[in-house]
């Protein structure tokens, strides 16, 4: 692996993270009671982007860690892959 794809391979696993964990928590504005003007309800009172950023980081760290072991031990190769996928 080269580390142009370690790169992408680790930003396309940060942000698939950061977009499952965005919801997590999330209080809406209408559920706090407190719209602010000009906003729509739905949006959110605080979204702790740093806290969700750092956990983001580190739940992607992890992932990236267990992706590319597997890939540069081997463990699943391409011809594996290719081979059950294969249309007889």
């Amino acid at each position: 692996m080269s580390i142009m794809s370690a790169i992408a391979l680790y930003a396309i696993i940060w942000f698939l993270t950061m977009f499952l964990v965005l919801p997590f928590r999330q209080r809406s504005q209408a559920d706090a009671g407190e719209v602010v003007p000009g906003t729509p309800a739905g949006a959110p009172q605080d979204a702790q982007m740093w806290r969700k950023a750092k956990l983001v980081t580190l739940i992607a760290t992890v992932a990236f860690v267990v992706i590319a072991g597997t890939i540069l031990s081997e463990v699943i190769t391409y011809e594996m892959i290719e081979t059950i996928t294969r249309r007889h």
